[in-house]
Parts: C-alpha cells; structure tokens; sequence
C-alpha cells in the first residue's frame, strides 16, 4: 500500500481530505503546535479521529513560529467573531483572514511534511486546502498548489506529490463528500478559539456550521452558540 502524509488539525476539512486517501493509502497524520489557541482540543480530535481510522500520528512543536506570530490565533488579541452574512462579504472575510494568518503557516507545514514523505517513502501529502477558503486565504489556492509541486519537482529526488481533493470544493460539498467516503466528521473539531464547545461565531465554525445547515445534515458537534 502507498503511503501518504497528511498535514492534519483534527478539523473537518483534513479529516475529510485524509479520509478520501485512507482506503488506499497507509497514512501517517501529523499534528503541528504552533501555540494556537486551539492546539488541546485539535490534537483530542486528531487522536480520537487517527485511532478510529487506524492512522499513524505524530505531534511536531514549532515553539519559534509561537513566538514570531502576531496572529490572533495564537496571542492575546481578540478572534474575530462572523455572522451569517459576513461570510460573503469579501472585505469583512479578507478582514477577519489578516487576523487569523500565521506567517508562512502552510508553507512551513508543508516543507515539514515533505521531509518526512522523503525519510518514509511516501508519495503523497494531503492537505484539507480548499476552494472557500481559497477565496481569502493564499496558502489555500491552486495557485499555489500548483505552484508547491513544482518546486518538489524541481528540488526533491523523489516523486512526491501535495494531494488537495478539496482543492475546488466550498464548504458544502466538503460536507457532502464527507458523507461519501464515511470521514468521522462528529470528531473533528474546526473552532480557533480552543474552548471544550465549538463556539459556533468565529468564521471557521459559521463556515462549518452553515454547511452542515444548509444541507440539512446534523452536525453532532457541540457549540456554545
């Protein structure tokens, strides 16, 4: 069987994406702590998810990425808090997008996980990035997607590849193909605040929470609003 890396949070997009690659893969799920808010209840779910899947794990502790951020994320400064209508707003998203990046977050995730594909023999990493975020997040697009595996091409020995089935999805169809490929959705977990409930306000859980709404499946996740 071929073995991937996943880049994995425990949230509803990598758990999807992961799950669309378990049946022909041996996946090897890593955590990253970068001092976010949510790390404790993003690694509960990245376990509880990777024991339910059979899927490898692995924490990996970037203390210096704590420490040079400014994002919201993972200091003091407030998250932003979204309604409804705010998730199509362009200006508000791009707004409340400024305060939750992490300086080159998926950039660094991503070299990580190539490092390890190459010391493990994998051919894949798979990452939740997708269309709706894509919107207003860079380190999401195709773009730079594309652009990713380029450079693998060019700078790798091996034949690696960054796998986004997501990639041209919205949050809608991420909850449909969840459905599809039986993801363990009630377990992830998509709140940047941390808190033992989703707080159902910030954009990540209005954008979940809209989904599953809209489609009229029951999110089994727990929210405080």
């Amino acid at each position: 069987m071929k073995k991937a890396i996943s880049i994995f949070s425990g949230g509803l997009d990598c758990t999807v994406a992961t799950s669309v690659f378990s049946k022909s893969h041996k996946i090897h799920a890593i955590t990253f702590n970068y001092g976010q808010k949510a790390f404790k209840r993003e690694l509960k779910a990245s376990k509880e998810i990777c024991k339910k899947m059979d899927w490898t794990h692995e924490v990996i502790d970037l203390p210096w990425l704590a420490n040079i951020s400014n994002s919201s994320l993972n200091t003091n400064e407030k998250i932003p808090e979204l309604s409804a209508e705010d998730l199509d707003n362009l200006k508000i998203s791009q707004e409340s997008a400024s305060s939750v990046w992490v300086p080159a977050r998926n950039t660094v995730f991503t070299s990580i996980a190539l490092s390890y594909a190459e010391s493990i023999g994998a051919s894949s990493i798979i990452v939740g990035w997708n269309g709706e975020e894509g919107a207003t997040f860079p380190d999401n697009s195709k773009g730079y997607m594309k652009k990713f595996n380029e450079l693998i091409k060019e700078g790798s020995p091996e034949n690696i590849r960054i796998e986004a089935p997501l990639i041209d999805l919205d949050k809608e169809e991420i909850v449909k193909l969840g459905v599809e490929y039986d993801a363990p959705m009630e377990l992830s977990y998509s709140c940047y605040k941390g808190k033992k409930k989703q707080c159902g306000i910030c954009e990540s859980c209005m954008r979940r929470k809209r989904a599953f709404k809209n489609l009229g499946i029951k999110d089994k996740s727990e929210y405080e609003n």
